[in-house]
């Protein structure tokens, strides 16, 4: 038993993703009695079979953050993940930490995840608000409070005037709130774009690195080249980069995907927002910043501010105010097992193989891969939603469930039946070829919807309308599509469904 026991000291617990100076529990506490309790926890890397780099980037980080704290005053207990005496859950250390220091009292930030709340709540943990967010949880409700819909628009714009984002005294800067329309310019002809910062690992990432690879050699994805930042500093820097190489250019091209370029021209930042290692006021106004001095345009700045305080904060709310029963919706009632090829990228359809590969290689794909590809073929597919959450929460280095759960369930899936989005981002591959240059050199023919050369997408698309038409023929956004689908011939119509059943059945016995 230590000195803390009779001073009246606590353990306070800081997760893989709260590595912020600022973080509430952090703030509450005295360097003088209380002990930081840092672990590494096999439980947290294997609910889901992680991405070996996300498992890396997030054990590293928390490294660099224990010797972080440690230079500012703060005792930390930090438990290894190969300690032998490692419980391997998250309650089962706080246990070892209270017993250990005659403590009684722990506490913490909520997390991230209904799963550990749950946990930490039955273990008497006390839980302080995660104020790194823009909106709390009470302020969420208050705004979601007697509303019919919960539309991200209305939200974001709420937090454009609350924030002072791109706000010209009470109007927004430009004359409109949103410039979506002017985000979808396609890569025609090839787009040259900077990649993001690369940082050589240091010691403690390559001691991390071997760790992981010990520790978890059959999960999914490449754990090097690892280059990712592990820093506040680095993070920082990163998004300095943005600004000046690829911001310029994001506005146009947000919605572009070309073949073999997996990050075009994204931040790739929100793996370090997610974990905090980067405040997201902060980098909002720095983008902002670069607006008011000229060097990027308002669909720049406006697209990339949308996405922090917009999406990000909505799906945060829609996840703690719906769970725990959210993440079992299935409105469509989609019940096929999550293809094979999603765990080994290995399918004649360029675009899934491309971005299935990237993010083995990166544990990185942007959002419109996420939707409007892997996404939008597990949907077209019926895939059981559950089993599609489970895929991106443990593929991407920036998933974690809060933020995953809502664009997988409800924007991705359309699982929740429409509490997040107004209408399934459904897509035939009309869209993707708009969108790409995946199509160019695909063994499948995007011009063709039957056939043994028809595009998969093509199809499924049309059979997953006329599947679900008495759910969507009512929805304003769609009614107009099944107008196309009724000029066609019943013949023609019989086609496509039937080659969809085969298609689909063949893809169950692969």
């Amino acid at each position: 038993m230590d000195s803390t026991a009779s001073a009246g000291g606590r353990i306070l617990l800081v997760l893989g993703d709260q590595l912020s100076e600022r973080l509430s529990v952090l703030a509450s506490g005295d360097q003088s009695c209380d002990r930081v309790l840092m672990v590494e926890a096999r439980e947290e890397g294997t609910y889901v079979p992680h991405h070996r780099k996300k498992i890396a980037f997030i054990l590293s980080a928390m490294r660099h953050f224990r010797d972080r704290l440690r230079a500012a005053g703060w005792q930390v207990d930090y438990v290894s993940l190969d300690d032998p005496e490692n419980t391997g859950t998250i309650i089962g250390e706080i246990d070892r930490a209270l017993a250990r220091h005659g403590l009684r009292q722990a506490a913490a930030t909520r997390p991230g995840e209904w799963r550990l709340l749950s946990a930490l709540q039955a273990a008497n943990v006390s839980l302080l608000e995660d104020d790194r967010f823009l909106c709390s949880h009470a302020t969420f409700d208050r705004w979601a409070e007697g509303r019919k819909q919960l539309r991200m628009e209305y939200f974001y714009r709420d937090m454009r005037r609350s924030t002072g984002l791109l706000m010209d005294d009470e109007a927004p800067a430009g004359g409109k709130w949103n410039f979506d329309h002017d985000n979808r310019k396609p890569p025609r002809g090839g787009l040259q774009t900077p990649a993001p910062t690369r940082f050589q690992p240091d010691q403690i990432t390559t001691d991390v690195l071997a760790l992981v690879d010990t520790w978890f050699p059959d999960h999914f994805g490449d754990l090097t080249p690892f280059w990712f930042a592990v820093t506040a500093a680095d993070a920082e820097q990163s998004v300095a980069d943005f600004i000046a190489q690829r911001l310029p250019q994001f506005g146009d091209y947000q919605d572009a995907m070309q073949r073999d370029t997996p990050f075009m021209f994204h931040a790739v930042i929100g793996l370090y927002l997610n974990v905090g290692l980067l405040d997201p006021l902060q980098v909002c106004r720095q983008v902002e910043r670069a607006y008011a001095d000229g060097k990027v345009a308002i669909n720049a700045a406006e697209g990339f501010i949308r996405q922090v305080i917009g999406w990000r904060e909505f799906v945060r709310g829609i996840y703690w105010r719906f769970m725990p029963e959210y993440i079992d919706r299935n409105a469509l009632d989609h019940h096929r097992p999550l293809p094979d090829f999603y765990w080994h990228g290995k399918t004649d359809m360029a675009c899934l193989a491309d971005c299935i590969g990237q993010t083995k290689r990166e544990a990185y794909a942007h959002h419109i891969q996420r939707l409007m590809v892997t996404g939008n073929f597990a949907m077209l597919a019926a895939v059981e939603p559950r089993q599609v959450h489970a895929w991106y929460l443990a593929v991407y280095a920036d998933a974690y469930e809060w933020v995953e759960a809502p664009n997988t369930l409800g924007m991705s899936q359309f699982a929740d039946g429409g509490v997040l989005a107004s209408k399934p981002y459904a897509a035939s591959g009309n869209y993707i070829n708009r969108m790409s240059n995946y199509c160019r050199d695909c063994r499948y023919n995007v011009k063709q919807r039957t056939g043994p050369e028809a595009c998969p997408f093509n199809f499924l698309y049309w059979d997953f309308l006329a599947r679900h038409r008495g759910r969507l023929a009512v929805n304003p956004r769609v009614a107009q599509i099944y107008r196309s689908w009724d000029r066609f011939e019943a013949d023609h119509q019989a086609e496509i469904r039937a080659q969809a059943a085969q298609f689909l059945d063949d893809l169950g016995n692969a």
